[in-house]
């Protein structure tokens, strides 16, 4: 029988009261035991026992501990451990083209290669760089390790092959927790990862911060009420309750300090208490007080139950005295792991004994590149680990049995299921015994996901009214230019030529406009793509919510370029072609804003992007129809005509204005304008109409109509769809660069080495 306590843990648990409740789960077996229950009935007892506690059926707080302790078993099993072995991993880098290397020397006498020939698995132009180099340890919850090193040692790129970070094929070795190899799946939902840069958005403060990332880590099962508890209680945790209403800032908005914003990095994702946390230097470019604190924060984390592994450049002796596990780095291959009580050991035996007035840290790291420097290398240093850690596994393996070294590990399934139990927020786990079935791999569903997304947009929108007010501008002063220079234009030929001026114009220019939305993405796309890591939200949800965001912004900027533009200009239709020519905008605005929101997808930098968008709506107007008409584009550039943006729209405001076939817009002398007769006396005019009539037999005065609008469209080659239809392909247009954006995020956002 196992006794199972469960008590209220605040993350300042030596300052606050802990009330314990206490149960017992009779019929649950022995770890050893081969029958064990399933995830759900265990998680069936602990719920009972929680109602049982509280005296209702709401949660329990947050954080729980859980001891599965049993007098008949000792030594207690370790919750979870995880074990790394012969991790390698190489790239192939780029040879420097130099004339030794194009023409290499002959072999010396022994036959070995020269430093110019290609060792073998390299060619001519690129050589193999093995950034790895069969790299073994652990990791236990409980404890920090620290990857240390010199720049360029490999101590990122070891985290991430722990992360899994690394796509398959490339790394070599095994990483395993409590002895089993673990999905992609279930890591992500397990493991949190910092970067090592602050991504944050600036206009948010420190606990709107936290509270989003809860909205998005902690399931819908828990209430609004307990996710608030879980921020308060982060806050307190990462010492930040100064700092919970300052915003994040940036370059233009004084903010958190530097030590703040990282350990707001940290809490956005330890919000939903992981079991791993992975931090790549989580205190470079902080003072020596504040990579303290950091660190701090991290030893109250990895003793709450999770597995810290994290890399740091240099730590300082305070930072050192946090640390429980090392392994020092050098050019991929390890000469050093252990504790840090075993650094002065380990040198002594090596002959270069640590001085008790140094660093010990700073010692090894100078020594390693010292050796890095010499002709042999840092060769001498691995070979002694190597030797050194057997000596070490031979020892431990010569002592008591119950020795920590010896301590068995719970299975996967039961490690999780007893981290549930105790109130690690990866709740929502099936009556299931598969491990990677154990926890969702969402938190929410995606219409949860869409409106937080919505809401955190919305917010950050309305603390830069900025944008909003120069976006707005830019479209009443294009309105206001077109509609002052087009004023009133009459029904004759120069009025004609000038509505298709104005239409082409106005038509490509909200999808100029719309270029604004191309740093959107930009800005976000590295929080998109460290949030979508570990699964805060699905792909899908970001892109709708994105969409859905977009479109009230839209349908303003339409309706006040419509009312700006339509009557000014003395557009036909009344008020059902007022209607028309406002959706025909705000489809081109959708189209257009979906269309750089792709393009954002696509390109990494911004100027990049406006330039790709400045160049391809130029094509797009080029080929519209309105410079040359349909019939006249070559047959080789006709497929550029059918994929213009502009062309759909362009084609539909000029049959909402020219469609009414009583509308007149050539009548008896005005057939001689625009043309070199068209400055000759009017009585003149009438009497080349007469000598017309005469010779055509058709009586033709100065009241006959001879052009209409049907008559325009047929010269203008816009006889193939109706002004509907072109509406309708021009929002379909923004669904599929939507739909081609989604694709973009998906596959462009893995984030993982190759």
């Amino acid at each position: 029988m196992f006794r199972i306590a469960a008590e209220n843990l605040s993350p300042a648990r030596h300052t606050l009261p802990t009330v314990s409740h206490v149960m017992e789960l009779h019929d649950l077996p022995h770890a050893n035991t081969s029958a064990s229950p399933t995830l759900g009935q265990l998680l069936k007892r602990v719920g009972d026992a929680r109602k049982e506690a509280t005296g209702d059926g709401n949660e329990t707080p947050v954080h729980q501990a859980l001891d599965l302790t049993d007098t008949t078993l000792e030594p207690r099993p370790l919750p979870f451990v995880l074990s790394f072995s012969s991790l390698t991993y190489s790239v192939k880098v780029t040879r420097k083209m130099t004339f030794r290397a194009l023409f290499p020397r002959r072999r010396n006498r022994l036959g070995a290669a020269t430093e110019a020939d290609p060792v073998s698995g390299e060619r001519l132009f690129t050589r193999t760089k093995t950034l790895l180099n069969d790299i073994s340890g652990e990791a236990r919850d409980g404890e920090i390790m620290a990857v240390l090193g010199a720049s360029g040692s490999g101590k990122s790129t070891l985290i991430d092959a722990l992360a899994n970070r690394i796509a398959k094929g490339s790394l070599k070795g095994t990483v395993t927790l409590n002895g089993e190899a673990f999905e992609s799946r279930l890591l992500k939902v397990i493991s949190a990862y910092v970067m090592q840069d602050d991504l944050l958005f600036p206009m948010l403060t420190v606990e709107e911060t936290l509270m989003f990332s809860a909205e998005f880590r902690l399931p819908r099962t828990l209430s609004k009420s307990k996710k608030k508890m879980r921020v308060q209680a982060l806050i307190d945790q990462l010492g930040l309750r100064n700092a919970a209403n300052t915003i994040i800032g940036d370059e233009g908005h004084r903010g958190v300090s530097g030590g703040e914003r990282r350990r707001v990095s940290i809490g956005i994702d330890i919000i939903h208490d992981p079991i791993i946390l992975f931090l790549d230097e989580p205190t470079s470019g902080l003072d020596s007080t504040s990579a303290f604190m950091v660190v701090k924060v991290l030893q109250r984390i990895a003793q709450s139950g999770s597995i810290v592994i994290m890399s740091v450049h240099q730590p300082s002796y305070r930072i050192l005295g946090l640390l429980d596990r090392l392994i020092f780095l050098s050019r991929g291959q390890t000469v050093y792991s252990g504790s840090p009580t075993n650094l002065p050991q380990f040198f002594a035996e090596f002959g270069h004994p640590i001085p008790d007035s140094e660093n010990r840290t700073e010692f090894a790291l100078d020594l390693i590149r010292g050796l890095e420097g010499s002709p042999g290398g840092t060769k001498s240093l691995v070979e002694f680990n190597k030797s050194w850690q057997n000596m070490k596994k031979h020892d431990s393996s010569t002592r008591n049995s119950s020795s920590e070294t010896d301590r068995q590990c719970l299975s996967l399934k039961e490690a999780i299921s007893a981290s549930i139990s105790r109130g690690k927020l990866v709740s929502g786990a099936p009556n299931d015994v598969s491990p990677s079935s154990m926890v969702p791999r969402f938190s929410n569903p995606m219409w949860t996901e869409m409106a937080v997304l919505a809401k955190r947009s919305m917010k950050n929108s309305r603390r830069m009214p900025e944008l909003f007010g120069i976006r707005l501008g830019a479209v009443m002063v294009t309105g206001f230019i077109l509609a002052t220079m087009f004023w009133q234009l009459d029904n004759s030929p120069k009025g004609v030529q000038e509505r298709l001026g104005f239409f082409a114009f106005a038509m490509s220019t909200t999808y100029y406009t719309c270029a604004d939305a191309l740093p959107v993405f930009l800005q976000e796309r590295y929080i998109f793509m460290r949030e979508t890591a570990y699964n805060a939200y699905r792909r899908s949800s970001y892109v709708l919510s994105h969409s859905l965001v977009s479109l009230p912004s839209l349908i303003f900027f339409s309706l006040a370029f419509a009312a700006t533009t339509f009557w000014a200009v003395g557009l036909d239709g009344g008020f059902s072609g007022f209607l028309f020519y406002f959706l025909i905008i705000l489809a081109s605005f959708w189209a257009g804003n979906s269309f750089v929101t792709f393009l954002s997808g696509v390109v990494p930098h911004v100027m990049l992007g406006y330039t790709i968008v400045v160049a391809i709506l130029a094509y797009f107007l080029l080929f519209s129809g309105f410079f040359i008409n349909r019939d006249r584009i070559p047959s080789y550039w006709i497929w550029f005509h059918y994929i213009s943006l502009v062309k759909y729209p362009y084609e539909a405001v000029l049959q909402n204005e020219f469609s009414n076939p009583t509308r007149c817009f050539v009548k008896g002398v005005q057939i001689f304008d625009n043309t070199p007769l068209g400055t000759v006396p009017t009585s003149l005019k009438l009497k080349l109409l007469e000598s017309m009539s005469d010779t055509l037999g058709v009586q033709i005065t100065s009241t006959t109509c001879l052009t209409t609008g049907s008559d325009l469209l047929r010269q203008q080659g816009i006889t193939d769809l109706s002004k509907w239809n072109c509406l309708w392909i021009t929002v379909a247009w923004g669904f599929f660069f939507r739909i081609v954006f989604y694709f973009c995020l998906l596959l462009g956002s893995k984030n993982k080495r190759r």
